[in-house]
């Protein structure tokens, strides 16, 4: 109790630098927190992968897309116990700034595959039977302020010509990391007016098969068998699973991410020289004091626990600090991007993880910050701590 006072005392004996330090320290706390969030986002398809799902495109490019042809070939591989279809659709609403994902997809089988994807059997039904029906996501309806029977206008980029939709349902994700900013309709009506404007021979085309597996340990010996299957052929594919298919879209900003996650790490280093800094400073000050100390019958374990204490208590005060800033900064960032960058950080939300990894690298630059003045003064000899004068 008598060392927890001295430490606390110790403390707040040079209130302004510690004050300085506390809110330097909270500062790189609150700049690693974002840094890490803008990665997680990044990597927000990636987490949201399931084991148990492969992607079946174009071995050229996604671009390039499949026959619909493929479908029950694929869906009698041994192993695959179920196999969905959709197309990018790439419309506009009002104007280019306004960007969202839109998906054409057979919902039954796709919605099956994702249930991930909630939506209440009420509006699924209706949905399942009105071909100029769509979904949207919770964020998205949220953000147009659209509600279930709204008709949405859509300018179609890919698909000229403009495309009107009834909204039949809003779903929620079902984890954290499911995106509530996208829109699903029925691919048959795409196929329908593919056909209308350009003939049979454009016409049933996918632009990837989304497969559930049984085993996800099969993974690799079912891409193979199903790659196998149209090799030579007029469109080959490249099977792969669903957390490597997202990986090939992160990988494009490869070097931003890169940076970012040097940066985060450049953070820590700037608390560890912010707090060393403080802490040599406290030491050479009170070496005096130090010596007064051991000539009173101090250890030098003692004296050891009151500069790490005193190291970790302004550590922790600027972790907390940093941690309650970052909350709030991460929310108002995530509505400005939501704002102003339509759909490009669908889901951003500061993780349990990044708080954690926060709050420890902190208390260990406080441990390591104490380490040199707690070495010089248990080795530094009681005459000579006394007799220095600074």
């Amino acid at each position: 109790m008598h060392l927890l006072k001295l430490i606390l005392r110790n403390t707040l004996r040079h209130k302004l630098r510690s004050s300085l330090t506390v809110v330097g320290i909270a500062v790189a706390v609150l700049a690693f927190g974002l840094l890490r969030t803008i990665v997680d986002a990044w990597y927000a398809g990636v987490a949201a992968s399931a084991q148990n799902r492969l992607v079946t495109r174009n071995a050229v490019s996604l671009v390039f897309p499949l026959p619909l042809a493929y479908r029950n070939p694929i869906a009698q591989v041994s192993g695959v116990t179920g196999i969905s279809y959709g197309n990018w659709f790439g419309a506009i609403y009002i104007d280019e700034k306004n960007f969202f994902a839109q998906f054409a997809v057979d919902p039954p089988t796709y919605f099956d595959l994702y249930p991930e994807i909630r939506l209440s059997d009420a509006e699924r039904e209706v949905f399942y039977h009105d071909r100029k029906g769509c979904v949207v996501g919770r964020k998205l309806a949220e953000k147009y302020r659209w509600k279930v029977g709204d008709m949405i206008r859509l300018k179609g980029t890919i698909y000229p010509g403009d495309w009107d939709f009834v909204i039949r349902g809003i779903y929620r994700g079902g984890e954290p990391s499911t995106d509530e900013t996208l829109m699903f309709f029925h691919w048959s009506r795409l196929n329908e007016e593919i056909r209308k404007a350009w003939g049979n021979a454009v016409s049933d085309r996918v632009g990837w098969y989304v497969l559930r597996i049984a085993r996800p340990e099969d993974a690799g010996p079912i891409s193979e068998q199903i790659d196998a299957m149209y090799k030579n052929s007029l469109a080959e594919t490249r099977t792969e699973t669903e957390r490597a298919f997202q990986m090939g879209f992160v990988s494009m900003a490869g070097t931003i991410i890169v940076a970012l996650q040097v940066i985060s790490a450049v953070v820590l280093v700037i608390i560890l020289l912010v707090l060393a800094n403080t802490m040599a400073m406290a030491a050479r000050e009170r070496l005096s004091e130090y010596g007064v100390l051991k000539t009173l019958g101090f250890r030098p374990g003692h004296l050891v626990r009151l500069i790490a204490g005193e190291s970790l208590v302004i550590a922790g005060m600027g972790a907390a600090l940093g941690v309650a800033l970052t909350i709030p900064v991460c929310n108002g960032f995530a509505k400005f991007v939501a704002e102003n960058l339509g759909s490009f950080f669908p889901v951003f939300q500061l993780s349990p993880e990044t708080v954690y990894i926060a709050v420890g690298a902190s208390l260990l630059v406080g441990l390591l910050s104490a380490l040199f003045p707690c070495v010089r003064a248990v080795n530094i000899r009681i005459v000579d701590a006394i007799r220095r004068v600074d």
